[in-house]
């Protein structure tokens, strides 16, 4: 079944951002290689960067990803990891040089390239007593001012179609309505077809609240790099890229209560996310030699423009421990409203920020270096499209009105010892949200270990990086949040070699 728009700020933010992902020497030095070039990943940052190699040159990471989250809600506290093992990185440049001795155009670099940018593994629990709102608000939020009949299966009807039937005609809005009106949840002020007052069967009071979150997915980059060397200090370079989205969510509520007056005492609400999707994007860059020790590089990379599908899915339990005593005499006790009705959303068009990116690192001939690397990308500018179409007009104000500008900076050093090179870096990553609340700043560090065999190098490198989230639970009703300590701790390991 094909259903209108349900997406907000949470689903745009996400394909918005990116991670520090790639080659170990590259995280090595916390990402601060828009200057340096000479390493695949590097080509992400700034396209420049391959026609810095001197020979052709080929690389492959893994990595082992470990996420901790702690979670505060209310007045719980809990903990949780997973972690995973994936191929990170995955790529080759080819180095032409130019036979033409008189040409200032000395050398030109063709490369193909695949590079994690985003992982989406995280699972987390939450659970606390929340003293004012319930479950129940959600569902009164949506029903409110629709008609019962829009919201409510027919006489005979299955639960199936009732609700595939009223996601087609009426939307998502009214499908929540429905799970609410049908386990119970919501009583009509007066039971008619036009009846759009309603009101909870829950009662004031406390709630015992549980959320379990689990996602799992990937956006992933696969990049064409042409880039080309002028004279002996100028180095210019452009990027294709194709994007991959394949996202999976799935959450679960548990809340219980033993108000007076309630007469429904448990509720179980799950919901589903799946979403693939496709973009495009374009990165130019230069990298300047303006000293024998000194570069400079600038990359700009375009908005990325995200052709998007998302299907859900959800079921609800609810249970009454006295009963329920209905109008043909019968007493409910507990409901199941699992339609098992995949809803397919129709596709819609994401674009995503530009962003700027100005380098200096500085060579210590060949015992070592020195790169910082300053990003700013305006998060504000993310676009949900047509933006002529209502629903998504709306959407982007309150993107307009929540996001702002946010810069990331990044240092990174190496320091060599024969065959050996250390290295380290650190990086901040300023909050996309004007409040600084919702999403907090990123911190990290990285160290890394490399070793050259010659045409064959080795390289490993420990990353982590640490934010602070106030997760909001629902989009409406239950509004409350449960704060999130993140910690992404990554072990990458590259195998890289000249040909």
């Amino acid at each position: 079944m094909s259903l209108s728009y349900a997406q907000d700020i949470t689903d745009a933010l996400r394909y918005a951002k990116d991670d520090v992902q790639g080659t170990a020497r590259y995280r090595g030095l916390s990402g601060a290689f828009g200057a340096l070039g000479g390493d695949m990943s590097a080509i992400t940052i700034n396209p420049a960067g391959s026609s810095v190699f001197n020979d052709s040159h080929i690389s492959i990471s893994l990595s082992n990803q470990n996420n901790k989250t702690d979670s505060q809600y209310f007045n719980g506290k809990d903990n949780a990891s997973d972690s995973n093992i994936d191929l990170n990185q995955i790529g080759a440049a080819f180095v032409f040089e130019n036979r033409n001795l008189d040409s200032k155009w000395k050398k030109f670099t063709l490369g193909i390239s695949y590079n994690k940018i985003e992982d989406y593994n995280n699972d987390w629990f939450a659970h606390g007593t929340n003293n004012n709102n319930s479950i129940g608000n959600y569902f009164l939020e949506n029903a409110n001012g629709l008609r019962l009949d829009e919201i409510s299966a027919f006489q005979g009807e299955s639960y199936a179609d009732a609700y595939s039937d009223i996601g087609i005609n009426f939307g998502n809005q009214n499908q929540q309505a429905f799970l609410g009106y049908e386990s119970y949840i919501l009583e009509p002020e007066i039971n008619e077809d036009a009846n759009t007052i309603y009101t909870s069967n829950i009662a004031d009071g406390e709630y015992n609240q549980e959320y379990t979150y689990a996602a799992t997915g990937y956006n992933g980059k696969f990049t064409i790099n042409a880039s080309t060397q002028y004279g002996e200090n100028l180095f210019l370079g452009v990027n294709l890229n194709t994007h991959f989205i394949n996202y999976e969510r799935s959450t679960y509520l548990f809340e219980e209560n033993n108000n007076t007056g309630s007469l429904i005492n448990e509720v179980g609400f799950q919901n589903n996310l799946k979403t693939i999707g496709s973009g495009v994007s374009l990165q130019l860059g230069g990298i300047l030699k303006i000293a024998d020790n000194l570069r400079v590089g600038l990359s700009y990379d375009t908005p990325t423009w995200y052709t998007i599908e998302d299907e859900t899915s959800q079921s609800i339990k609810t249970l009454s421990y006295d009963g329920i005593t209905l109008e043909d005499e019968t007493t409910f006790t507990n409901a199941n409203i699992n339609p098992r009705v995949i809803n397919i959303y129709e596709q819609y068009k994401l674009q995503t920020p530009g962003k700027l990116t100005g380098s200096l690192a500085y060579v210590f001939g060949t015992r070592g270096l020195l790169s910082f690397d300053y990003s700013i990308k305006e998060y504000s500018n993310t676009k949900f499209r047509p933006t002529s179409d209502t629903y998504f007009s709306y959407q982007n104000n309150i993107i307009n009105e929540s996001l702002t500008a946010a810069a990331t900076y990044k240092i990174g050093g190496e320091y060599k010892i024969k065959q050996f090179s250390l290295r380290g870096g650190y990086r901040l990553e300023e909050s996309p949200y004007k409040d600084e609340k919702t999403v907090g700043d990123l911190t990290g560090y990285s160290l890394g270990l490399g070793y050259n065999f010659g045409k064959l190098k080795l390289d490993l490198t420990f990353d982590q990086w640490q934010r602070e989230t106030n997760y909001q639970l629902y989009q409406v009703g239950l509004t409350d949040t449960t704060n999130l300590d993140s910690k992404n701790a990554n072990i990458t390991m590259s195998v890289s070699f000249n040909l």
